[in-house]
């Protein structure tokens, strides 16, 4: 199960992951997930659609995504 804050109200069951480059927001606990760089390198429309986009702040992640 997948919890969307700190005192664990709004539980989602888990449905999928992938892997990626997340840049926390202030607080850590949540970010916006951004492809790898080698996926960017396979695919010139990702190039172009996160061209000058990703934070330098983005680090590699298991990205985990609720059902709902």
């Amino acid at each position: 199960m997948l919890s969307r804050d700190a005192e664990g109200n709004s539980f989602s069951p888990f449905t999928t992951f992938g892997h990626g480059r997340c840049a926390p927001t202030d607080t850590g606990q949540s970010g916006a997930i951004y492809p790898l760089a080698e996926r960017l390198e396979q695919d010139q429309q990702l190039r172009e659609l996160y061209a000058g986009r990703i934070p330098d702040s983005a680090v590699r992640a298991l990205v985990l995504y609720p059902l709902g």
